[in-house]
């Protein structure tokens, strides 16, 4: 294998490699480089990279740990020591952070090589990576295309062979959805199943950290060097962790996937019903059951979301104030015109409609009428989940209604923006696992033939599967989409770029 065809292998694949001392770590991060050098003009999923630190880390790594000598691209809200961490965002610009988030210890600890961070929509608000104030990513399969968001950086970097495996954070959607869009694996874990400490907060009740990855089993590794209780974390749960490579490769036979009435809706590109619905068909295949669920509060995730999300959004970024840290306006009149032009400035167009949004549910004589009630509906649509787990074992949906859309088509049109969640909000309210798994391709020219086992034409766009879990079964995640993902041929596809 010539060392240009490296970044091309999946993480397990990989690890083969340096196991066998076929190739180095060093020169695994080396021909990574060469790739992103060729393609981040193209589709700029990058941030900053710090290949010198990466190199440091790859010549001493032990590569017979779990992910020994793996490089891994990190969101940009995720600290890593000494490197910058600008959530994307003007207010943060020049900040370095101090320490590494829990996750990368444990990545580290792990052998894994944290090299460069990717774009993303400004504090992980958006779903296009439109919102980033640096730069705008492309989707690989589309140059006109967004990748999603707002983990799009990680992906695209993923889908296009330019990271072997990315980390990203999903408050609503924000790992699952660019994943589907790019056509790779996506995992949002349980509430309190991976750390938050380290993680700039979005929405402290929704956020979670998780793998982007080219295959299930890449994602599973990644998991389980994440996961586990960190006592930094007041929310991190302390429950066992199991393997979750172990279930990968049994069979679905008596597996009862519960398909939500409320998911499969107008609106939905014909397309996408389409790919989903042959992907039904080979779960069945494969021995499992389809059954017919309902979650009827599902109208309601969009409105709970924007409500309960923006809130804490507001109280968490009253933080960046110029003062401490961060960008800072020049020549104040006086402390609050200080504050008052340090966020006007620092802040992009989006995040202040969130934090103006989140200020107004929050205050006096409207938090009852609105961040109770939506705290009360919260409660509803975590039972509607409680309830359909009492009769199937996982959920099963599209990841997102429509495949990537043009650059610039939502951004004038924020709820058109918002709605690209629609299935995928409601399980972070419920604080339960999802996983995101290529599962067909949309035709976009109208004329070209589609294959059910994966061949494609380059005039397509990927569509995502979303399996549901109840909290803390992961396991159970993974091993669905993993027999689904080795049943047929999309994961195997990339673009090309």
């Amino acid at each position: 294998m010539s060392r240009s065809d490296l970044p091309a292998l999946t993480i397990a694949d990989l690890q083969s490699l340096l196991r066998r001392k076929e190739v180095s770590p060093r020169e695994v991060l080396d021909a990574l480089c060469a790739r992103i050098e060729t393609l981040e003009p193209k589709i700029d999923a990058y941030l900053s990279i710090d290949f010198q630190a990466a190199a440091k880390e790859a010549d001493k790594v032990d590569v017979d740990l779990p992910l020994g000598g793996v490089p891994i691209a990190i969101k940009d809200i995720i600290n890593v020591k000494g490197q910058p961490c600008t959530c994307g965002s003007k207010i943060l610009a020049n900040y370095r952070s101090p320490y590494d988030a829990t996750v990368i210890q444990k990545l580290r600890a792990a052998g894994a090589v944290p090299f460069g961070k990717t774009n993303m929509d400004e504090f992980a608000m958006g779903s296009s990576t439109e919102n980033s104030s640096v730069k705008v990513t492309r989707n690989p399969w589309d140059m006109s295309r967004v990748p999603g968001g707002s983990s799009g950086g990680s992906a695209a970097a993923v889908a296009a062979d330019a990271a072997f495996g990315g980390l990203g954070t999903d408050t609503g959607g924000s790992i699952r959805q660019p994943a589907s869009l790019c056509g790779v694996v996506g995992v949002k874990p349980s509430y309190g199943r991976v750390s938050r400490f380290g993680l700039v907060a979005f929405a402290s009740s929704l956020d979670q950290v998780g793998p982007l990855t080219k295959t299930v089993r890449d994602s599973a590794l990644i998991m389980n060097a994440m996961a586990g209780h960190d006592p930094q974390d007041s929310t991190s749960l302390n429950e066992p962790v199991p393997d979750y490579t172990k279930n990968l490769g049994r069979d679905l036979k008596g597996m009862r996937l519960g398909l939500p009435k409320e998911y499969m809706i107008e609106g939905i590109d014909p397309e996408v019903k389409s790919a989903v619905d042959v992907a039904l068909k080979q779960l069945q295949s494969l021995g499992a059951e389809i059954v017919d669920v309902s979650l009827p509060h599902t109208d309601y995730g969009i409105a709970v979301y924007y409500f309960l999300a923006t809130a804490e959004a507001s109280a968490n970024l009253a933080r960046f104030d110029g003062v401490r840290y961060g960008y800072r306006a020049k020549d104040p009149k006086d402390l609050l015109d200080h504050y008052g032009r340090t966020r006007e400035e620092g802040f992009g167009a989006e995040v202040k409609r969130r934090i103006i949004l989140g200020t107004y549910v929050l205050s006096s004589g409207y938090y009852d009428a609105y961040y109770v009630r939506a705290q009360k509906v919260r409660e509803l649509i975590r039972q509607d989940f409680v309830k359909a787990f009492e009769k199937v074992d996982a959920i099963v949906s599209p990841t997102s209604p429509v495949p990537a859309f043009k650059l610039g088509e939502r951004t004038a049109d924020p709820l058109a923006m918002y709605l690209a969640d629609i299935f995928t909000n409601t399980g972070n309210l419920a604080g339960i696992c999802g996983i995101s798994v290529p599962c067909g391709f949309a035709k976009i020219n109208g004329n070209q033939p589609r294959n059910d086992r994966g061949s494609r034409s380059l005039s397509e766009l990927p569509i995502g599967l979303q399996v549901l879990g109840k909290a803390l079964d992961e396991a159970r995640i993974f091993q669905i989409a993993h027999a689904y993902e080795q049943s047929t041929d999309w994961h195997k596809q990339r673009p090309k770029v």
